[in-house]
């Protein structure tokens, strides 16, 4: 694999994926030398729509055709415009959801950094109430809200003004979690400021695809509402269709407060973020909140066709299909060793091994990587195996990544038994 000699050791991607990459279709990888490789990763998520998706390449190729806006601020533009009023009738509308949009810079760090400071504003507190293994960015206040020890430590100064308070999954019922937490902000010597804002994630991805049970989000929507409180869903990684429906937090039939998008929103992988919020919240004066790539016009317009290509394709319903094929087949790894934990929603499915070694992952990712299938490890200590095939996979190719995982799987267990004995 090629590396300049001038580029940083902050790389990461490519010291596991160590070819170098020219081409991609859909969930295909194309190296330089032309070996294929399925792709089980899109991106961190940012690929549900697969690489170069014809119909939003088509739209943006249109588009630069012209001598159209390419950046804009936050200008009224023919794509700006045209890209809001799309959100607004084929999103919003149809989920009876009333938010106001907000453009933000082009990642999700920026929209989460946008929601805590709307929050903090919003409701004169600064404390945030987050979530153990939660992870919600790398800039200063989103960091604050991520767990990772790993990625704090590189942050050199305190993260402050947040409360952690361990998942759901980490309770023995959601009802003991849902008590924890109102204790915590209605005991007056329970040591923790009342917060502006909980913010979760309805499916933690960096955290080991961790999935929130739906009683638990009515739960937590109740507790908001009953302490005052303003309830941020940062759909980033789940979000654009990735759990089986637009918004992961549709199926709990709850309304949060303010929700952050980024990822795959553009569809193309163009950087592109957006906060939704209650009406009531709109309260940041003009640039309180700004950024010079907050009107990224590419990113409009992929998204734009994006929203199309989601509602014309029925893609949830494909999403629903492959759900079922992906339980069932990741659930033939308990045959292999029950230990192994299986779990997941939607095209969003995590192998967890830390019941058996940890290191176990690793292993299992390099394996599959000599099969040729791009796959990515998560959650405490990389313990698990975080499955994130593009949407639109076709179904051949997605059972092939799936038994490309069984042999490696296989491979790694029989070898590790050896070892034992």
């Amino acid at each position: 694999m090629y590396q300049s000699t001038i580029e940083s050791n902050v790389i990461s991607y490519s010291n596991s994926f160590p070819v170098t990459f020219s081409h991609a279709k859909n969930a295909t990888l194309i190296t330089e030398d032309n070996e294929e490789y399925t792709d089980f990763f899109a991106g961190a998520g940012v690929l549900n729509f697969g690489h170069n998706n014809s119909a939003i390449k088509e739209s943006i190729m249109n588009y630069l055709a012209e001598d159209t806006i390419i950046h804009g601020l936050d200008m009224s533009t023919t794509a700006r415009n045209q890209y809001f009023d799309t959100v607004a009738e084929k999103i919003l509308k149809p989920r009876h959801l009333d938010y106001k949009m907000m453009s933000c810079g082009p990642t999700g760090t920026n929209a989460i950094e946008a929601a805590l400071k709307l929050a903090r504003k919003y409701t004169n507190k600064k404390n945030i109430l987050a979530f153990s293994r939660a992870f919600h960015g790398m800039s200063l206040g989103s960091l604050a809200a991520t767990s990772a020890q790993f990625n704090r430590e590189a942050a050199g100064v305190s993260l402050d003004n947040v409360t952690r308070v361990p998942y759901v999954d980490q309770f023995p019922s959601v009802k003991a979690s849902l008590n924890f937490i109102k204790f915590l902000l209605s005991d007056d010597h329970s040591g923790v400021d009342k917060p502006a804002a909980i913010i979760l994630e309805t499916v933690q991805a960096e955290g080991g695809v961790n999935v929130a049970p739906k009683e638990w989000l009515q739960g937590i929507r109740e507790i908001c509402d009953q302490f005052n409180i303003l309830m941020i869903v940062d759909d980033i990684q789940v979000g654009v269709g990735r759990t089986g429906s637009f918004f992961s937090f549709e199926e709990a039939g709850i309304v949060p407060d303010i929700v952050a998008l980024s990822k795959s929103l553009s569809g193309f992988g163009l950087p592109l973020s957006v906060l939704f919020f209650k009406k009531e919240l709109d309260i940041f004066e003009p640039a309180e909140h700004n950024g010079t790539f907050r009107g990224n016009q590419l990113g409009f317009v992929g998204s734009q066709a994006a929203i199309d290509y989601f509602v014309d394709n029925d893609l949830m319903e494909d999403v629903k299909s492959n759900e079922k094929i992906m339980q069932h087949e990741l659930e033939k790894l308990l045959q292999l060793d029950p230990r192994i934990m299986v779990r997941g929603k939607g095209m969003i499915w995590g192998i967890d091994f830390s019941l058996i070694d940890p290191t176990i992952t690793e292993r299992v990712q390099q394996e599959c990587f000599a099969r040729n299938l791009i796959i990515e490890s998560a959650g405490s200590q990389d313990a698990v195996l975080k499955l994130l095939p593009p949407l639109t996979i076709e179904k051949e190719q997605l059972e092939q990544g799936l038994n490309i995982i069984y042999s490696a799987v296989r491979e790694v267990i029989s070898g590790s038994q050896n070892d034992i004995l």
